[in-house]
């Protein structure tokens, strides 16, 4: 062993157990290391630092550790400037790009570190021609000639942390609790969600048609009407059985309130879409009066604004329906700034296509009633999501009561 490079932590990097994994990782890849100075903070607000000597079997490998410890946040103690190199045309990514996360994230240039903005996983970071910004860019958006970071040189990023003067909710990334939403854990996600309003932030929802399904609509429209969720993002299913059950008492076909099945009832989400279809749009459908009630009523109504991103599956669909995946992808991304905290409710494609575009420190709680669903999730970036296994039928109105409870103090 004979290529070693010294690699530098700071932060709560004991707490977070960024320590432990850094060292595990180097030992599981075949590498050593060598602690060279630990400073431990001894106050619970106090940060820890260290720097490390690692050594690889050869170059390659050293390379490989040092990448996969980049993700824990370490950096390397002889940091150059990134690395750039301009693309040789329209989505043509040089070699060894860096591909970004999402946490945030800063690269050196001119011995200057510059915060890159727009931080959202699986992107370039492509630089300006001044090189006095940079910015993280999907493939899709990258142009002939912008500047591409290369390699991890030259980049730190800042994984979420946990303080011991946190309180554990704060600090539930990767926590998926098996058992039925209980008022305690309901209570703290409404304490979130009005926290987050009081810091001028916006709350997201990501829904699926399952919110209909389960009975959890008049909740979850009451949570618009009455300002808690600003932002909707769902697909044409969500959004037509909403309309379906409020113009004819059915989601997919079903009486909700009764659990039967209504007869030839399956026809009447087509029912509904027509019915849009016919007025020209949702709103326009409000206004007429066709629509007087329902998730979507209260999204018209409050000037909420909404992103209904299409499937291959969709029946119709609602003229309001983005089907160009990569037009829908833009729009999520225009309200992604502005969000504080998102509530993930029984979609899963939906969900991770949202978690892609967050960065890591928007409070994310994703409710399912299959953990698979939210395991993936997190399998897929969104680290900092809480899993929550409910229903949403269940979880809606117990959430709603908690916020007004604590609007009633």
């Amino acid at each position: 062993m004979t290529d070693s490079r010294e690699i530098e932590l700071d932060g709560h990097i004991i707490d977070s157990g960024i320590m432990e994994h850094v060292l595990d990782s180097i030992l599981d890849m075949g590498g050593d290391f060598e602690i060279l100075e630990f400073s431990v903070g001894k106050r619970k607000t106090d940060t820890s630092y260290a720097r490390v000597l690692i050594t690889g079997t050869d170059n390659g490998n050293l390379d490989a550790i040092i990448s996969t410890l980049h993700r824990h946040g370490a950096r390397l103690v002889d940091t150059e400037d990134v690395t750039l190199v301009p693309a040789e045309g329209n989505r043509i990514v040089p070699k060894g790009f860096y591909s970004t996360t999402n946490y945030p994230t800063q690269i050196r240039i001119g011995n200057e570190w510059i915060h890159v903005e727009n931080i959202e996983m699986d992107c370039l970071i492509v630089v300006s021609p001044d090189k006095k910004s940079a910015k993280a860019t999907p493939m899709s958006k990258l142009q002939k000639g912008d500047l591409v970071v290369i390699g991890e040189h030259g980049v730190k990023i800042k994984p979420p942390e946990r303080s011991r003067s946190h309180e554990e909710f704060e600090f539930m990334g990767g926590v998926i609790s098996s058992e039925r939403p209980t008022e305690t854990t309901i209570r703290k996600i409404a304490r979130e969600i009005i926290d987050t309003h009081k810091k001028g932030l916006k709350v997201a929802l990501v829904g699926g048609p399952a919110i209909i399904h389960t009975g959890a609509d008049e909740a979850c429209a009451s949570m618009f009407r009455e300002g808690y969720i600003d932002i909707l993002f769902a697909g044409n299913a969500l959004a037509t059985h909403d309309i379906e059950y409020n113009l004819f008492g059915t989601s997919l076909g079903m009486n909700i309130r009764s659990g039967e099945l209504v007869s030839a009832g399956h026809k009447n989400h087509l029912y509904a879409i027509s019915e849009i279809m016919r007025a020209g749009s949702i709103r326009k459908a409000v206004e007429t009066g066709i629509l007087g009630s329902g998730i979507m009523y209260e999204c018209i109504k409050r000037n909420v604004p909404y992103v209904l991103a299409g499937s291959i599956r969709d029946d119709g669909p609602l003229p309001d329906v983005i089907t160009d995946a990569m037009v829908a992808q833009d729009e999520m991304r225009r309200y992604v700034p502005e969000i504080g905290m998102v509530l993930m409710i029984a979609t899963m494609l939906h969900s991770i296509a949202v978690g892609n575009c967050l960065p890591s420190y928007v409070m994310t709680v994703c409710v399912d009633i299959n953990p698979s669903t939210l395991t993936k999730l997190m399998d897929r970036g969104t680290s900092q999501a809480i899993g929550v296994v409910s229903d949403a039928g269940a979880f809606f109105p117990m959430l709603l009561d908690q916020l007004h409870q604590i609007q009633k103090k």
